[in-house]
């Protein structure tokens, strides 16, 4: 039994299924389409799935006050290949501006840093990442390593205003001075130079999706409203870092009070890191000494978040770097480092690959019932043509020429009978046009009219609250009827499928309806993560205008992209219902002209009667070989995530390291 994986190592081996599965859905796409398998709906699920499986993201978000090396931590992390500290971890304070890192494969490798003065207008963040004229750009050379961090100091830059310029920033508030920095003795007070810094480098773990979110202090976080409404509750693993020598300090337990917790949210996905044991290393005291007041320290810790003191890890980041670039593995052991990079792998990657997989099997299911249909469909026709074929042996001219016009007034009765098909689309494109109505943006953006009016009122806002509670039981009713009105249409498309099957002798099968309670939940996520701006402590904070607006922008940012996911479910369902019915419409068309071109065949030669059996024999035999293909594909790409995770336990993994970029 080999050593369990470490984080890097997990995600390594993660990247690498996600490619091998990319390219089988290819190979998968490719042989459908040679086989006229690829309708539209199988083609856009297809895509989907691809895109799901190549874009998916992992972000892991790092939370701390000042000065608890935050920053080391990463270095130790995931930067430790380049030899040296690639993000800036000096004495003090490092970080300044929100920092994510993460990679695109259409942006050069750079450093975008959004100044601080964006923040006198309303936009959100998401808002400004689509202006990239507004950003300072610099330059990264990923092979130079000193090039790079020192570009990546300028996350760090500050820059001297006044306090009304503070203030109209947000980063001075007379209602809470001791959030406040420090006033210089010219009067002036140093605030961060950015708001925002997003920086793109080919690092082997950002190119298979991972993303670092570096938050700054309290002081910082709470100034920008996207950071703990959006972005920190979106990560699916928060790191908050306290220091070793101090445990949980006032300002910490604010930040994991206010920040990282929500009324009735988990903590599963939150790891406490406890860093700078080095601080406890005393050589005064024996390890045993010094391993129990680390023990110490977790109890406390853990006790006052409320976590189970598995989620609670010591560290020394700074040992644990300078162990992996010196490759002392003594030091590394000492550094506890391992222990949190497996909690990591454990908690992270465990939980995304369960999600993946789950979603990754939904999707092929349904790609695999669609194609079946389609084989299913040719293999009835085939049924149909060999008994009637073989009810011509023996019989004479007169009899099969009677048997042709019979095939073509069939013909011409299907034909007839489009309005009947007509009818049905109709009917559901209607009830398909209610359900996209309640799920689009000028619907939202009514329904946030009520809470944005209240949120612009001037002065202490105390009936913002209730607004909130009406504005989400309204977005929840919303989905409920979308919902209510997808079983409808599901109902009526079984029921219209059944009498076409049996009128013409279809295979249609009413779509699974979209299931829209999940995205219920991202409102109740959504309402949980504001609702801690909503309490007594944050009446003077509502009571700014501009704060106000960045909250709702942020708000409706974030529902705009749940709204948007939920209407993408509902028309990729309404595309495999009609592509049902195109398909098998086509199939039968075609099944029609096989059908006379058979009898054409047979009046002309007496073989061609046997010819034509053995010829459809043969396809029955391909249709056969088809319907195995197809399940051998689908269930290599459903197996592929099992068999990773079962490898996970033993294989030997690479170092993630500058040079794969």
């Amino acid at each position: 039994m080999g050593r369990p994986m470490s984080f890097n190592q997990q995600f390594d081996q993660y990247g690498e299924w996600r490619r091998e599965f990319a390219l089988q859905l290819k190979r998968l796409s490719q042989w459908m389409k040679d086989h006229s398998l690829l309708d539209a709906a199988v083609e856009e699920r297809l895509q989907r799935l691809e895109l799901q499986v190549r874009s998916d993201k992992i972000m892991v978000a790092f939370v701390a006050e000042f000065s608890r090396g935050k920053s080391e931590l990463i270095n130790a992390l995931f930067f430790a290949g380049y030899g040296r500290r690639i993000m800036p971890a000096s004495a003090g304070r490092t970080t300044m501006c929100p920092t994510e890192l993460g990679y695109d494969a259409d942006v050069p490798p750079c450093l975008r840093l959004l100044p601080l003065e964006t923040r006198l207008q309303t936009q959100a963040l998401m808002e400004w990442r689509n202006v990239p004229e507004k950003w300072t750009r610099v330059d990264l050379d990923v092979n130079d390593p000193a090039q790079l961090a020192q570009a990546l100091e300028k996350v760090a830059e500050v820059i001297h205003v006044s306090q009304d310029a503070a203030r109209a920033l947000g980063l001075w508030h007379d209602d809470s001075p001791q959030d406040n920095p420090p006033i210089r003795a010219d009067g002036l007070i140093e605030v961060p130079k950015w708001r925002h810094a997003l920086i793109n480098i080919a690092h082997p773990l950002l190119k298979q999706g991972l993303v670092i979110l570096d938050t700054p202090g309290l002081n910082a976080i709470g100034a920008e409203p996207e950071l703990t409404v959006s972005l920190i509750p979106q990560a699916h693993a928060v790191v908050f870092i306290l220091a070793a020598d101090t445990g949980v300090t006032k300002s910490d337990l604010s930040i994991w009070r206010e920040h990282l917790i929500t009324e009735g949210g988990g903590t599963d996905t939150r790891l406490v890191v406890l860093n700078k044991i080095d601080t406890l290393w005393d050589a005064l005291s024996t390890p045993e000494q010094v391993q129990a007041q680390i023990d110490k320290q977790i109890a406390r810790s853990a006790e006052t978040l409320g976590l189970p003191c598995e989620q609670v890890i010591a560290v020394s980041a700074q040992k644990g770097l300078v162990a992996k670039v010196t490759g002392d593995q003594a030091l590394l052991q000492a550094s506890q480092l391992p222990a949190l990079e497996l909690a990591l792998g454990k908690g992270v990657m465990g939980q995304r690959q369960d999600i993946l997989r789950s979603a990754v099997a939904a999707g092929i299911k349904e790609l695999k019932s669609e194609a079946g249909r389609a084989i299913n469909m040719r293999r009835r026709d085939l049924a149909e043509q060999l008994i009637e074929l073989r009810s011509l042996r023996g019989k004479n001219i007169s009899v099969i020429k009677h048997m042709r016009s019979r095939i073509e007034q069939e013909k011409a009765e299907f034909d007839a009978s489009g309005a009947r098909i007509f009818a049905v689309r109709s009917i559901h494109f209607k009830l398909l046009r209610e359900v996209i109505d309640l799920l689009s943006t000028p619907t939202l953006k009514v329904e946030l009219e009520a809470l944005t009016r209240a949120l612009k009122q001037p002065g202490i806002k105390l009936g913002v609250k209730k607004a909130y509670g009406q504005t989400f039981v309204s977005l929840r009713e919303g989905l409920q009827k979308s919902q209510a009105l997808c079983g409808e249409i599901h109902a009526m498309l079984a029921s219209s499928f059944r009498e076409l099957n049996a009128a013409f002798g279809f295979s249609l099968q009413a779509p699974v309806q979209p299931d829209l309670a999940r995205y219920a939940r991202d409102l109740e996520l959504i309402e949980q993560s504001h609702l801690r701006y909503l309490g007594v402590g944050n009446l003077m904070k509502l009571s700014r205008a501009d704060f106000c607006e960045r909250l709702m922008r942020a708000l409706a940012t974030r529902l705009r992209v749940v709204y948007g996911s939920a209407l993408a479910e509902v028309e990729l369902w309404n595309k495999s219902a009609a592509s049902q019915l195109d398909v098998q419409l086509r199939e039968r068309r075609r099944n029609f002209g096989r059908r006379l071109e058979a009898i054409e065949r047979i009046g002309q030669a007496a073989s061609g009667l046997d010819d034509r059996i053995c010829e459809i024999d043969g396809q029955e035999q391909v249709l056969n070989e088809l319907d195995a293909k197809l399940a051998a594909l689908t269930s290599l790409l459903t197996s592929a995530p099992i068999r990773l995770a079962a490898q996970n336990a033993t294989a030997p993994a690479r170092a993630a390291t500058p040079e794969a970029a």
